[in-house]
């Protein structure tokens, strides 16, 4: 999305917040759409420690980049940084809801947890510094709401870890735009010192007593009440759905967090009867667990070899690349040994930024945690989870 050529009249602070929520009717239209990914080099304006192992890194969006940066509460940026002779993006969730600085400047925040053997997050945890540019991609995610839809609601979130990031951004926002709506967070940690946010839950706690319920949920930290000690499992989700939530009040759910707790919940509230299009969800990957396609893996096309024609549609240029049967490689990393600019994130089917259309041919998608039903319907699929079928395939990253 192309930035506004803004007169002499609007401050950079009025340009950023009409861009995103302070602008709510073209807020929901543009920032819900997708758009394609791009990085710009942005400041870092501060790094605040968190706990021991997290970080809250915050942004300058300059006046000129508003538009692009625009975004709801629940989405997300890649970050980009060469590392040990390697370029690695790892996809961290925006915080805050959109802010200025004293400079009438955009700020846009993000929270990093250290994982461990994780390169990047240790990285950011412990070198950088306010002053130093970093790459970040233009916000992407459909971990949203239409944020009219939520105005007199009763939202439930649940969350472990990090997994509270994006929902610290949609609580503020839903508590502060609606004084009839209701906001429920568990969250659930190690311990009080791996809680993530915790001062900033606690403040908007007291500022919203009777809207806001936190049930801080510890599994190696006794609690007074023995439904917010030891881990979630089904048994443990289903008496708090009992006494603490009741499903039937509920208009929305969010949750957020590693695989086996958002999969947990989904099959519990299907279970009691919620509808899926009244659960959003999204997972979270550890910074060592993550594939670095780079440029894409070296594949060699030898003579007389079978071979699958890829061709690909970006900004406009369309590019065709042969690979191999026997590579078994993806569209996206086909696509990446000839345009190094073919948008992408976490290459494991969680982000949804190297989304496309396929327009002619077929493919087989191993895994998808990021596309809507709708989405698959219309031929969309995630390029480095999906494989040729046929012996043409066209995709276009465009639509």
């Amino acid at each position: 999305m192309a930035a506004r050529n803004l007169g002499s009249t609007e401050t950079a602070a009025e340009a950023f917040l009409n861009a995103t929520v302070g602008g709510e009717a073209a807020t929901t239209e543009a920032a819900t759409k997708r758009r394609r990914a791009r990085f710009h080099s942005l400041e870092v304006a501060e790094v605040r420690p968190l706990t021991s192992d997290a970080v809250e890194v915050t942004f300058t969006v300059p006046v000129e980049l508003a538009e692009e940066y625009s975004y709801l509460p629940g989405q997300y940026v890649a970050l980009r940084k060469e590392l040990e002779g390697h370029e690695r993006r790892r996809s961290y969730s925006i915080c805050r809801p959109p802010r200025v600085a004293d400079d009438g400047t955009g700020l846009i925040s993000v929270g990093i947890k250290r994982d461990l053997g994780g390169i990047f997050s240790s990285w950011a945890n412990s070198e950088l510094q306010p002053g130093d540019t970093l790459d970040v991609m233009s916000p992407q995610g459909t971990f949203t709401s239409t944020l009219d839809a939520l105005d007199g609601k009763h939202v439930v979130a649940i969350a472990a870890g990090s997994g509270i990031t994006p929902l610290m951004a949609l609580a503020q926002t839903v508590l502060a735009r609606s004084e009839t709506s209701e906001f429920e967070l568990v969250y659930t940690n190690r311990s009080t010192l791996d809680v993530m946010f915790l001062e900033e839950l606690a403040e908007l706690k007291d500022r919203y007593p009777s809207r806001l319920a936190l049930h801080h949920v510890l599994s190696r930290e006794q609690r007074t009440a023995p439904i917010l000690s030891g881990r979630i499992d089904a048994e443990k989700l289903g008496t708090m759905l009992d006494v603490l939530i009741r499903p039937e009040t509920v208009d929305e759910w969010f949750l957020c967090g590693p695989f086996e707790l958002v999969q947990l919940a989904r099959d519990t509230l299907e279970a009691r009867g919620v509808p899926a299009a009244h659960v959003r969800y999204e997972l979270f990957t550890t910074d060592a667990d993550r594939v670095e396609p780079r440029h894409g893996r070296p594949v060699e096309v030898k003579q007389g070899e079978d071979t699958v024609a890829i061709e690909f549609t970006l900004d406009g240029q369309s590019s065709t690349v042969e690979s191999p049967v026997s590579a078994n490689e993806s569209i996206l990393n086909a696509a990446l040994r000839v345009r190094p600019d073919v948008p992408f994130a976490c290459a494991g089917g969680v982000c949804g930024t190297c989304r496309a259309r396929v327009v002619e041919g077929s493919v087989n998608m191993t895994e998808n945690y990021a596309l809507e039903p709708d989405e698959l319907e219309r031929g969309y699929v995630l390029t480095c989870q999906s494989h040729p079928k046929s012996e043409r395939v066209v995709v276009d990253y465009d639509v």
